[in-house]
């Protein structure tokens, strides 16, 4: 019976920490649910930011295409392809004049706002992620890990930290997560480019009601500075919104919803809040769909 017990808590370490595969059943928190030592797994991304809220129409979509790879059974890297796509037409959130008629909104470049409409895609760069799993859930009362990406491309330049929290309950049937979040960015499709910093807290509790699904609800504490140095605060948005998680032996799906539900801006960004809503890069609705397929 000791050999059986001791048999069961190794494998614990050298699984993933559910029983699902991938990332975890999160739309936009990262779980310590690793690849294990020596496997891959394709996965796509796609994320869509709508209702910016200054009137007209305002679409921005980004795709992640990645490679991720489990180095060893605590700790994995992923290497991803970024494209994006946005869609505006007559949105005026921020124009120097208010017109209706100007076309405004994140990735939208200041010299394009006297049309009517403006839309781009493009193939955008590359980022490389780092997780390392320093805890584990299953076997440990919180999961502790370290999380690292770098971006380079023609929209913009990113490097991005995380804390990973997680913890297990009911037999690994319920999942409380938290990220806290640390990046700054360099945007370079406006005219001028823009350095900016960003932190973030992320929480979330998912449940599998039914073998193979899980679903659950998460929600963002997002805050912008202007620059590098976390002193100059422009922006608070509040998100919050629902989650569903499928896995199968061969591919996994997760897909995610969150509306933001309030918010507010400070000089220089007082023009980005609208009708309680911060209206620059963020929208009203925000989905995500994830999907892994293991090779």
């Amino acid at each position: 019976m000791k050999k059986i017990k001791r048999f069961l808590v190794a494998g614990a370490f050298v699984l993933p920490t559910s029983v699902f595969a991938g990332e975890g059943a999160f739309g936009w928190l990262y779980t310590l649910d690793l690849q294990p030592k020596g496997t891959f797994e394709i996965e796509q991304k796609l994320d869509l930011n709508t209702g910016q809220g200054g009137g007209g129409r305002y679409n921005l979509l980004k795709s992640k295409t990645g490679l991720e790879y489990g180095v060893t059974n605590d700790f994995q890297l992923t290497g991803y392809v970024n494209a994006y796509s946005v869609n505006a037409s007559k949105n005026y959130t921020n124009c120097e004049d208010g017109s209706p008629s100007c076309t405004s909104g994140w990735g939208v470049p200041g010299s394009k706002a006297g049309l009517n409409s403006y839309s781009k895609t493009s193939i955008d760069g590359v980022s490389l992620e780092g997780i390392w799993r320093l805890t584990n859930p299953v076997v440990d009362p919180v999961g502790v890990g370290i999380y690292v990406e770098g971006t380079v491309g023609s929209y913009a330049n990113a490097f991005e930290t995380r804390l990973l929290l997680q913890s297990n309950f009911l037999d690994d049937r319920l999942i409380v997560a938290a990220n806290i979040v640390g990046e700054i960015e360099k945007y370079k499709w406006n005219d001028e480019p823009m350095e900016e910093s960003i932190i973030d807290v992320l929480l979330g509790v998912s449940y599998r009601f039914a073998p193979k699904w899980f679903a659950g609800v998460e929600g963002r504490i997002h805050n912008d500075f202007s620059g590098y140095s976390l002193k100059n605060r422009t922006q608070l948005a509040n998100f919050i919104g629902p989650n569903i998680h499928y896995a199968s032996k061969d591919w996994w799906m997760t897909a995610a919803w969150r509306y933001q539900i309030g918010g507010q801006c400070w000089a220089p960004g007082d023009a980005d809040c609208m009708g309680g809503k911060v209206a620059d890069s963020h929208g009203a609705n925000q989905f995500i769909v994830k999907v892994g397929f293991p090779i």
